[in-house]
């Protein structure tokens, strides 16, 4: 569900850049009295939650893989617009370090799982949710169903995304430019996978974890009155038993490379070219797939080299080991970027600053 870069048109970027620009925008007017002293210690960990939870690759018919995004209890937690900050920060580290979606693609990865998936987690949840106490089973029931309702839907809109480049971005011969098949075949290919298995794999991580904090820490459950009695330093103790599950499932990260195969539309220009990858892109399209990659997306997809592609750095050896390191790596870059943010916001004023 990564979009790659060269998959997209560059006018399809920039009108979702557009549409995930005012997202964030709206999410931060929404939290920005609650950012300084309470929300910055969650988003942090929800983030560095997502970010490795997207980690667990999972195989899904076809011989592709798939993933969970951990959308639902961000939301459930931090509400839309914390959880639209928070999964968005994990999508740009995920693209910058290790080329898990694109560069020129951001803007719509942002958009489909951040800000499209928060609001559906969010509206699912407290639909189903409504009157229910806050330990009852009927709210893990209801994050177990925003979870999978919310990752459809963004799987839905990428596949959308995908299945209009042939009609209208061609040559003059008709060739695709970009990502090479239509609708016809880019829904079922993509909905199969997560109506069946990622969008369980969301279910249970959801479900999971609301159960896990309804005997951990039930006050985070409880939505905007949580941030709207929580104490600055009741926030990072919250964050700290978080951080904890957080580094149990870094740990087993190498879990994640168990599976198989490339997800679904994240093919390099290369893959085209090469016999076993030709014969896995027609075998989970159901279609042949063109001769050659499409020119736009072999331009697009040299823009942007991560420093360590494929969460595999090139000076270790055992993928294992580099996998988790990957891991070690990115929740690191959050924890010193909450860290950094931390020490700014606490700043003491001096006499004379501006206010």
């Amino acid at each position: 569900m990564h979009i790659p870069d060269g998959y997209l048109s560059p006018s399809t970027c920039a009108t979702l850049y557009a549409l995930a620009t005012a997202g964030w925008y709206a999410a931060l007017r929404r939290i920005q009295r609650m950012l300084q002293a309470r929300m910055i210690p969650l988003i942090s960990v929800f983030a560095a939650f997502s970010f490795v939870v997207m980690m667990f690759n999972v195989p899904l018919p076809g011989g592709t893989t798939g993933h969970a995004v951990g959308v639902a209890v961000a939301a459930i937690v931090l509400g839309p617009s914390g959880a639209i900050l928070a999964i968005s920060i994990a999508l740009a580290i995920q693209a910058l370090f290790f080329g898990d979606g694109g560069i020129t693609t951001l803007g719509a990865n942002c958009f489909n799982m951040a800000i499209v998936g928060s609001l559906v987690a969010y509206a699912t949840y407290r639909f189903i949710a409504a009157g229910a106490d806050e330990k009852s089973r009927r709210r893990v029931w209801a994050a177990a169903l925003a979870g999978y309702v919310a990752i459809n839907a963004s799987a839905f809109l990428a596949a959308v995304e995908f299945g209009i480049q042939p009609r209208l971005f061609h040559s003059a011969s008709g060739t695709p430019l970009y990502a090479p098949y239509p609708l016809s075949v880019a829904i079922p290919a993509m909905m199969l996978g997560h109506l069946t298995i990622a969008g369980l794999a969301e279910a249970v991580i959801s479900a999971g974890m609301i159960s896990y904090l309804q005997h951990a820490d039930i006050g985070l459950l409880r939505g905007r009155e949580t941030f709207a009695t929580l104490s600055p330093t009741a926030a990072p103790r919250a964050a700290q038993r978080l951080w904890v599950v957080v580094a149990l499932l870094m740990v087993l990260t190498p879990l994640g490379i168990l599976a198989t195969g490339t997800a679904w539309g994240e093919w390099s220009a290369s893959d085209f070219q090469q016999s076993d990858a030709r014969a896995q892109i027609a075998a989970a399209s159901h279609a042949d797939p063109p001769a050659a990659a499409p020119s736009g997306l072999a331009r697009l997809s040299a823009l942007w080299t991560a420093p360590f592609p494929a969460y595999a750095p090139a000076f270790i050896h055992n993928p294992a080991l580099g996998y988790l390191l990957s891991a070690v790596f990115g929740v690191g870059v959050l924890m010193v970027s909450y860290i950094l943010l931390r020490r700014l916001t606490n700043r003491p004023r001096v006499r004379g600053e501006l206010t």
